[in-house]
């Protein structure tokens, strides 16, 4: 530590942005400056790129902070936050950097915050290796306001790779502080649904054809739900580029919501998109637990921050889960234990990750 500046490793675990996001939230949020050496260090194109350095430069403005390092390609950067303020805010990564991973990054932070904010983020809707904007707003959004949050996400255009050119407005009101979830009891799935687009120069065939084989994929599984995966060809007006795409949700008897998505992209089959959907979504049904792979990391931050005990029933693990709770037990005072769970048959790879969070109160309200 240099004065009491946090030092962090960005090259260990995941070795991705997702250390940069957790930690520089968790920077803003509990006033701690912040030095990150070796960022994105097991890349192929270590340091900074666009979007990383966006979701930065939206922290740095939510807060009033001062960011040493802040380039392109930097894979050092100091961070010292001030006090985080509401109002409206403006993050483009001018590139097909996902608008989803900005959200990720600022969302935290605005909850507490002194006043209501709105976020303006650009980028891509729809990119490969982040969450798609479907998701965040069908899956994520429902599960992530049962820590007792709302908030508003209105899609103004989509944009695909490799341009981007997408925009989303996020709206949201901060909170005193984060209450505690329970998810644990997966119960039954009662619908499947979801949407499959096409945009730009794309016909709308290409849609119903990936509708069409993920619905073939999953009923060799699931023989007697209604599967309702809607065809769409985004209107011009509200999409930037040429991209295509398929979602597909499970709702369940208890409220959980699991996923599998997958982009088209030219070569791609639009059937093997299809399938690809269908085939995560069936593989996170597997594992028996109440969120699907993508969502487990993303709740962690906000189990460490809520007031109380958090309890989430997974499937595996993954790596960026793993990363995420090492970066938040280091900069809260949260604690994670992460045992296999026991009440199930023996055959399914459940796991409980268990929160004691840190109760992090707003001091503006």
């Amino acid at each position: 530590m240099d004065g009491d500046r946090v030092e962090i490793d960005g090259g260990i675990m995941e070795g991705g942005g997702q250390i940069l996001r957790v930690s520089t939230a968790l920077s803003c949020l509990l006033g701690l400056p912040l030095r990150v050496r070796r960022i994105r260090a097991g890349r192929s194109q270590p340091g900074l790129r666009p979007q990383h350095l966006s979701g930065l430069e939206i922290i740095r403005d939510l807060c009033e902070g001062k960011l040493e390092g802040g380039e392109i390609g930097s894979t050092e950067i100091t961070f010292t936050p001030g006090k985080i303020k509401g109002g409206t805010h403006i993050a483009d990564t001018k590139t097909a950097g996902s608008v989803c991973l900005l959200m990720q990054v600022a969302m935290p932070c605005v909850l507490f915050a002194a006043s209501p904010s709105e976020l303006h983020l650009k980028g891509g809707t729809n990119a490969e290796m982040a969450p798609q904007i479907d998701y965040t707003v069908m899956v994520f959004k429902p599960i992530v306001e049962k820590f007792n949050l709302t908030f508003n996400c209105d899609i103004k255009k989509r944009g695909y790779y490799p341009q981007g050119g997408g925009e989303v407005v996020v709206q949201m009101s901060p909170v005193k502080e984060l209450s505690p979830i329970n998810l644990t009891e997966r119960g039954t799935v009662t619908k499947i649904y979801g949407r499959a687009f096409v945009a730009g120069a794309l016909p709308i065939k290409l849609a119903k054809d990936m509708a069409a084989a993920a619905v073939r994929c999953i009923r060799k599984e699931i023989r007697d739900l209604y599967i309702n995966i809607q065809p769409v060809r985004e209107p011009d007006d509200q999409a930037f580029g040429t991209g295509s795409g398929i979602i597909v949700v499970a709702e369940t008897s208890t409220g959980c919501l699991l996923a599998g998505s997958s982009l088209g992209k030219r070569g791609k089959n639009s059937d093997k998109v299809g399938i690809e959907a269908a085939e995560i979504l069936l593989r996170n049904l597997k594992h028996g637990g109440t969120v699907d792979d993508s969502l487990q990391d993303q709740l962690i931050i906000f189990m460490a921050l809520a007031k109380g005990v958090s309890r989430v029933k997974s499937g595996p693990i993954t790596l960026h889960t793993q990363t995420a709770i090492h970066f938040a037990e280091q900069l809260t005072k949260a604690k994670f234990t992460v045992t296999k769970s026991e009440e199930e048959d023996p055959s399914k790879d459940t796991y409980i990750i268990e929160c004691q969070g840190m109760g992090m109160i707003n001091p503006n309200l």
